[in-house]
């Protein structure tokens, strides 16, 4: 079953006012992911979800309860609010992203 990984960096916190990892960590929901369409074939609800924080090294992971469209990035894909459940964190370990922030592991 593949996991996908959402980045929460502090440093887009400060800089675009996105959500912070402490205010994803304790809703559930991660705020507006850009997720490609073969990605989003690929993940189902159950999936794991792993949360990151790569400038604070900092990682949580849970299980997908649902994707929910929410608007279009300029290039046209499609932005999802991830919502959650059982998201906790755990020791830190990096995963590579795509320039969008997101990611699929096998």
């Amino acid at each position: 079953m593949p996991s996908l990984v959402i980045n929460a960096p502090k440093k887009q916190v400060v800089e675009n006012k996105k959500q912070s990892f402490d205010t994803t960590l304790k809703t559930g929901i991660g705020d507006g992911y850009a997720i490609d369409r073969k990605t989003f074939a690929l993940i189902h609800p159950g999936c794991k979800v792993i949360l990151l924080s790569k400038d604070e090294k900092r990682r949580a992971e849970g299980r997908l309860v649902k994707l929910v469209p929410t608007s279009l990035t300029l290039t046209g894909m499609q932005r999802y609010n991830v919502y959650i459940r059982d998201l906790v964190e755990i020791k830190y370990r990096s995963e590579k992203l795509l320039h969008t922030g997101v990611a699929l592991l096998p």
